[in-house]
């Protein structure tokens, strides 16, 4: 039977340096992937996501379960990017945000080439019409709608009130809207979570969903 996270920390807080293996195992990718569409560079998102858990290793015994681990890192993954850009002083790239980042289709089949085009052609689509949004705005609906943080959660890691979340979240996909339909993408539908047939259907009827 799988651990849970808190199982593992425990285990790792008492010596155990496999339990916080099997951990980086398992949040690797998605902390990758954060960071990857925070700042859009490569490398450097490897470098965030490594110091990440070198931190979360150093600070593991201060965690107090008060959040789920899983948010605990989005928190440090978070401030390393905020970090990133304050140093270097370089505005984040804008990346493809089904890029290879992405996790399996859910329902565990198999895409086919033409639907792996689809979908990172709408990918495209809907990274340029990222470039509109503002940081906070872009970074919300990355958690949102990528991670699948709650609201609440993501007002803890933003450290802002639930309602600015929301609004931000709002906002962002009311100008993600308008941007799409200036690229000839129409209508209300959901931007990501779509099995790739779905997506496909969809894209060919130049339909992408963005209310939830």
């Amino acid at each position: 039977m799988q651990r849970t996270d808190e199982e593992l920390v425990v285990l790792s807080t008492a010596g155990d340096t496999d339990s916080f293996n099997q951990l980086v195992v398992r949040w690797e990718r998605p902390i990758f992937a954060l960071a990857y569409r925070v700042i859009g560079r490569e490398e450097d998102a490897k470098d965030v996501c490594q110091e990440t858990f070198l931190r979360a290793f150093r600070a593991l015994k201060g965690f107090r379960g008060q959040a789920k681990f899983s948010s605990w890192l989005y928190r440090i993954a978070l401030n390393l990017c905020r970090d990133w850009v304050r140093r270097e002083r370089r505005t984040p790239m804008v990346t493809p945000l089904d890029a290879d980042t992405e996790p399996a289709p859910l329902n565990g089949s198999l895409e086919t080439a033409e639907e792996l085009v689809v979908r990172r052609d709408l990918g495209r689509v809907i990274t340029r019409a990222m470039t509109a949004l503002s940081e906070e705005q872009r970074t919300t609906i990355v958690l949102k709608e990528y991670h699948g943080l709650t609201f609440q959660e993501i007002a803890d890691l933003q450290g802002c009130p639930l309602s600015t979340v929301k609004t931000r979240l709002y906002q962002g996909l009311s100008v993600l809207r308008r941007q799409l339909q200036r690229s000839g993408v129409q209508g209300p539908a959901s931007i990501v979570g779509l099995p790739p047939t779905a997506l496909m259907a969809r894209s060919r009827r130049k339909v992408v969903n963005l209310d939830r």
